[in-house]
C-alpha cells in the first residue's frame, strides 16, 4: 500500500518529514490539506488532533514530523540514515532535533503569530520574548557550527532535517544578518542540500502566506 503524507508544503514541519522521504526516494502520496474539505474531513478522522504532517502506513497512523522520520528508518530505511545506528550517535542526533524544533522554529513561531493576529490584540511582549530566545539559540549554535559541516559527527541526520526549516523561517521572522556568520554558512549548505531544495521549491507559490513578507534572497 502506497505510504499517504497529509501536510501542506509550506508547513516548516511538512518541510522536516519531506526531507526524509526525498533523502531515500521513499514513494507517497502527498495528500494536500489546503481547499478540498474530502481530505480535511479524511484527516480529522484519522488525527482528531489536526496537527500535520500524519502519515498512513498500512493502516496505521503516524504523528509528528520526528516520529514520521523515526517510522521511516525503521520500516522504510534508504542509503542515508538519518538516525544512526551506533546509539550514543543517535542520542546526540535526537538531542540536537529536540534542540532545533523547541529552541529555534518554536521560539520563532510567536513572532508570526503575534502578526497573524489584528493589531489590537497584539502582545507587546511576545517579540522582545522570541527574539531573545532565539539569540540565546542562535549563540549557542554559533559556536557549535564553527568548525562542523552538520549538525553532529555523524553525517547529514534527522538532526539537519529539524534544523533545515527551522533556520530558514527563523532567518525570516528574526534574520541572522552578520552576527552568526556559522550558522548562516549552515543554513546555506542546508538550501543546497537537493532534498530541502526540493522542498523548498516545491512551497515557493504558498509565499504569501507569510505574514512578515518572505524575503526574496531564499
Amino acid at each position: 500500500m502506497t505510504l499517504q503524507l497529509f501536510g501542506h508544503p509550506f508547513s516548516s514541519y511538512c518541510q522536516k518529514a519531506l526531507i526524509a522521504f526525498y533523502e531515500n526516494g521513499v514513494e507517497h502520496d502527498f495528500r494536500l490539506l489546503d481547499s478540498d474539505p474530502a481530505t480535511f474531513a479524511e484527516f480529522a478522522g484519522l488525527w482528531p488532533i489536526g496537527k500535520f504532517p500524519m502519515l498512513v502506513d498500512d493502516g496505521r497512523v503516524i504523528f509528528e514530523a520526528t516520529g514520521i522520520i523515526e517510522h521511516l528508518a525503521v520500516h522504510h530505511p534508504g542509503p542515508v540514515a538519518l538516525i544512526p545506528a551506533n546509539p550514543a550517535a543517535a542520542v546526540e542526533v535526537r538531542m540536537l532535533d529536540r534542540f532545533f524544533d523547541n529552541y529555534v522554529m518554536n521560539a520563532m513561531q510567536p513572532i508570526v503569530a503575534n502578526a497573524l493576529r489584528p493589531e489590537g490584540e497584539r502582545d507587546p511582549r511576545a517579540i522582545p520574548d522570541a527574539q531573545a530566545m532565539l539569540d540565546k539559540s542562535y549563540a549557542w549554535l554559533e559556536a557549535r557550527m564553527a568548525e562542523r559541516e552538520w549538525a553532529t559527527d555523524a553525517g547529514f541526520s534527522l538532526a539537519d532535517a529539524a534544523a533545515a526549516p527551522s533556520l530558514f523561517y527563523a532567518d525570516w521572522a528574526y534574520p541572522l544578518d552578520d552576527r552568526y556568520p556559522s550558522v548562516t554558512a549552515y543554513r546555506q549548505r542546508l538550501l543546497a542540500r537537493p532534498s530541502f531544495a526540493r522542498a523548498v521549491d516545491e512551497a515557493r507559490r504558498y509565499r504569501h502566506y507569510f505574514p512578515l513578507g518572505a524575503p526574496d534572497r531564499d
